[in-house]
């Protein structure tokens, strides 16, 4: 409720706007008294006031003078809503007091009506800066936040420099010992989820991150990054995602921080931990403690990876899976060091499928959009799928590269089917010869040899006809007949058909065209 303080050195007065304020407005204000200006500073003092409603004329201390002491001690704090009471004679006098911030003036007799419009227009103005000063309080926590989030992203991601002073002054509230913790969610089709949206489903896990977390900020690769005092609470968010089968949410945590300088290192530990997570997928969290020491390591396997390459192309699929199995030494995947699954990754990238892409040119859209993908290990949030990608991209390079040779070697039937028509235009020749020569079924050939000359193979040889049939009448030949038996027409009567068909005139006009130009 609003405090509300009536000051008027008239009983009555006083007792009356108190009657009609309570029974115009219920439950709304704390309504308190006083006889004088002095009396009612003193209760101002002590209990403060959200309204004043004063009289001008009063013993001991009169209203402009209350105002004026008021006015000292609400220096730079929220001021209460003035309004003034005053007779006839002294209107003029109680203007004076707009320098105080007075909201309005009543002449007395007072009129109800017009007390209650004043009472609800300073309520509403009241309203409307409590809302502005609420919304300027949120939007400055939100910015200092910001800042905050910002300078601490910045700091995890520097080189191993010591801090500044004015990094160790903004984060000397971080409490020691801490912990970091690292968040990644992936959805079932590999896409990440957006650094706000974890924290949104880890608040609606265990509550406000703020309650359990002295800092929430992300990283610059979209990661949530959480440091808190306890590693009991990245446990209780691991739990409770298992508790409702969320499969997606994974957490790396470090070690125990125990100072500013360990901030780095810790946040770099838990990144790492989150990535070993890639290698587990029936856990959620893992701690670096856990992971971090002990790991097997192996020589780069350069030779197996050449006789991967070779093998692409080839029908030895069932070779090529097991040998990629070696390659990536599955029979120690859990007890694995990190570096080398990635070092292995970049080299399948750069020796086996660089090398096929420069040799061969780019594949089709698929192939390289799943490259692009397979290309970063940690674009799956596990192992197996990642390895899974990688056995299909290599399966798609293997069927390209067949479709590559097969083409060249289709390239090379075609043109010696040509070259065969070509030399043998002027013979009775059909599809069938012309397969047979060049040792290709029937129904395959057909189909290949329109897909590489655009045309059935009928209508490319009546081309090939007609072209040399022309040639013969630029050169004067003077029987139709002659040149239709010549380019290998059954009569004249085909010829004429076809050569019309063709060429849009007859033989005869063909030639006396021919003749004309030349005169």
């Amino acid at each position: 409720m609003k405090k509300l303080l009536i000051i008027d050195d008239e009983k009555n007065i006083r007792y009356g706007l108190k009657t009609m304020i309570e029974r115009e407005f219920p439950s709304v204000y704390t309504i308190t008294m006083a006889s004088n200006g002095a009396e009612g500073f003193e209760i101002f003092k002590t209990e403060g006031a959200d309204i004043i409603i004063t009289d001008i004329r009063m013993p001991v201390m009169d209203g402009i003078t209350l105002l004026e002491q008021i006015s000292k001690v609400t220096s730079g704090e929220k001021s209460p809503a003035v309004l003034i009471l005053s007779g006839y004679d002294d209107f003029e006098y109680a203007k004076s007091a707009i320098r105080y911030r007075v909201k309005d003036y009543l002449l007395k007799p007072i009129r109800r009506d017009e007390l209650f419009e004043i009472l609800k227009n300073i309520d509403k103005e009241q309203e409307e800066q409590d809302l502005s000063a609420r919304q300027l309080e949120q939007e400055t926590e939100h910015f200092r936040r910001e800042l905050r989030s910002s300078r601490l992203r910045g700091l995890l991601m520097q080189q191993e420099v010591p801090l500044e002073r004015e990094q160790q002054e903004w984060l000397s509230d971080l409490q020691a010992p801490f912990t970091v913790g690292v968040l990644n969610y992936y959805y079932n089709d590999g896409t990440r989820m957006k650094s706000g949206d974890v924290q949104g489903l880890a608040e609606r896990l265990i509550g406000p991150l703020e309650k359990f977390f002295s800092e929430i900020t992300t990283d610059w690769d979209g990661k949530l990054v959480l440091i808190g005092s306890r590693k009991q609470d990245f446990i209780e968010l691991s739990r409770q995602a298992e508790a409702k089968e969320i499969k997606g949410l994974s957490i790396g945590i470090s070690s125990e921080g125990g100072s500013l300088e360990d901030l780095r290192s810790c946040y770099k530990e838990a990144c790492r931990a989150l990535q070993y997570t890639f290698l587990y997928p029936q856990l959620s969290l893992l701690d670096y403690g856990d992971v971090g020491q002990g790991r097997s390591n192996f020589p780069l396997p350069k030779e197996e990876l050449r006789k991967l390459l070779n093998m692409l192309g080839t029908e030895r699929e069932k070779e090529m899976k097991h040998l990629l199995s070696v390659i990536f030494q599955i029979e120690h995947l859990k007890e694995l060091d990190l570096a080398y699954l990635e070092s292995v990754g970049q080299n399948v990238n750069e020796l086996v499928l660089d090398e096929v892409f420069r040799v061969h040119g780019e594949a089709s859209v698929e192939v390289l959009k799943l490259y692009r993908t397979v290309g970063n290990m940690y674009n799956y949030r596990h192992f197996h799928e990642y390895y899974r990608a990688l056995e299909n991209l290599l399966l798609s390079v293997n069927e390209y590269i067949v479709g590559v040779r097969s083409a060249h070697t289709e390239h090379a039937d075609m043109e010696e089917a040509l070259s065969y028509i070509e030399a043998n235009y002027a013979r009775p020749l059909n599809m069938a010869m012309v397969s047979n020569h060049v040792s290709l079924n029937y129904s395959y050939f057909s189909e290949a040899f329109k897909a590489y000359t655009g045309e059935n193979f009928v209508i490319y040889l009546k081309k090939v006809r007609i072209r040399h049939a022309k040639e013969l009448l630029a050169k004067g030949c003077s029987k139709l007949a002659t040149v239709s038996e010549e380019v290998g027409f059954e009569n004249s009567k085909q010829f004429a058909r076809v050569f019309k068909e063709l060429e849009g005139i007859s033989p005869g006009d063909y030639r006396a065209k021919i003749v004309s130009e030349e005169c």
